[in-house]
């Protein structure tokens, strides 16, 4: 199979590389300014393509590695989109994180195209996705999805089909959510504890022998007592954005919003201070209290 992605980003690049290099697979990919340096990938075969039209030509699988939902449906539907050109038979895969509704309404443009659609969000980071084991969350046919299967086994350790389509998206909300919301909540307690001078190490052990145990103390904890960072790279602007976008899914289905919301507002402050590029592990920097509280 011929495989086209769109977007080679923090994720999208380590996606390409092992569709590359692990599953052997021909690639072409959008040339796009927000890209990763792609010279490892056309020194390694791969096709820089210079519209999503160009790409939906020849691909036999097209993976979408995009912000969310504006940015998918622009490629899908936009002048030169994927809708405009797509091969019959072919599959559109969405890994980006994306509201439910507007993914069942970009699917439904892609079959009355020719194509089918699987929304396949990510539940690991960057450096999982140049592993090449990520795992996704896979909603639609499940015969659409086994016809993928090989081209998502080449940067994947785990890919779950967890219902209609459309649920790929609704539990990646979910996940983000539950992840985000414990990593602000922690973000916030750590940021007092250091305001009162309470040791880091101290303070990263007491949780982790007790009730504070998690992934989201895992990951914030080399910031929490060294300020590194990079064991998390992602943008607190993004974290606000899948927070709204699970707040919107929510009231759509008349679901409550209450913690959501504080969270929500939480990540707003500083997005609203500039400081939407820091790391998801520096709120612990940045909710702590200015020199005049």
């Amino acid at each position: 199979m011929h495989v086209g992605i769109i977007g080679v980003g923090l994720m999208g690049h380590g996606i390409a590389r092992n569709i590359l290099m692990r599953g052997g697979f021909t690639l072409s990919f959008l040339d796009h300014p927000g890209n990763q340096p792609t010279d490892d990938l056309t020194s390694l075969g791969a096709n820089a393509c210079a519209t999503p039209a160009e790409i939906a030509a020849i691909a036999d699988v097209v993976i979408l590695c995009v912000t969310g939902s504006p940015q998918v449906e622009a490629i899908i539907t936009g002048e030169n989109g994927i809708a405009s050109a797509i091969k019959s038979g072919a599959v559109v895969v969405d890994c980006s994180t994306a509201l439910p509704d507007s993914t069942l309404r970009m699917a439904e443009i892609v079959r009355q195209a020719g194509g089918d659609y699987i929304d396949a969000p990510m539940t690991r980071t960057a450096k999982h996705a140049h592993e090449g084991t990520l795992n996704l969350l896979a909603g639609g046919s499940a015969e659409v999805l086994d016809k993928v299967r090989p081209v998502l086994a080449a940067f994947t350790e785990k890919v779950d089909h967890v219902g209609l389509l459309g649920h790929g998206h609704r539990l990646k909300l979910l996940h983000n959510y539950v992840s985000v919301g414990f990593m602000t909540l922690l973000a916030e307690a750590a940021a007092q504890a250091a305001d009162a001078e309470v040791d880091p190490q101290v303070f990263v052990d007491v949780l982790a022998n007790g009730g504070g145990a998690s992934v989201a103390l895992d990951r914030l904890a080399p910031y929490i007592i060294n300020q590194d960072r990079d064991g998390l790279p992602f943008f607190v602007s993004n974290a606000l954005k899948d927070i709204d976008y699970y707040r919107d899914m929510s009231k759509a289905s008349g679901a409550r919003t209450t913690v959501a919301d504080g969270v929500s507002e939480a990540l707003a402050a500083p997005v609203n201070d500039d400081q939407g590029d820091a790391f998801v592990p520096e709120l612990v920097r940045l909710f702590r209290k200015g020199p005049d509280s």
